[in-house]
């Protein structure tokens, strides 16, 4: 892996203030028993959320590796944008959309395992 990824990837941890470009969940960079441990789920669900770097315009289609084409995203978000043909993965923004329409119907990997709690509706007093 390229230096300039790496950089790049680990800027965008710290902007993205370590959460997934997607789903917006935490991720961990270094251990994933300690991010377990921390948010009391197996070392197995943890490896979900493993930070990885995404290109938004892929190195095929004339991205780069610099910090303004990588983003942050959790190893489940990735994997699941690109597990369909190259040709038919929706852009990241489309994408990103998907996915926070999935978290907040509760049905995203993440929001299953994390937990997240859905912002409760303000009552009138």
């Amino acid at each position: 892996m390229p230096k300039s990824f790496i950089r790049s990837r680990s800027l965008a941890f710290a902007r993205q203030g370590g959460n997934c470009f997607y789903c917006d969940l935490p991720m961990w960079t270094k251990c994933a028993d300690a991010f377990a441990s921390a948010h009391r789920i197996t070392v197995a669900q943890a490896q979900q959320f493993q930070c990885t770097g995404e290109h938004l315009v892929a190195l095929q289609d004339g991205g780069t590796n610099s910090e303004s084409n990588v983003v942050a995203a959790c190893r489940f978000c990735n994997v699941h944008r690109h597990h369909r043909r190259p040709a038919h993965a929706p852009s990241p923004w489309d994408y990103k959309q998907q996915v926070q329409r999935q978290m907040t119907k509760g049905r995203w990997f993440g929001a299953r395992v994390l937990k997240t709690p859905i912002e409760p509706a303000v009552r009138n007093r």
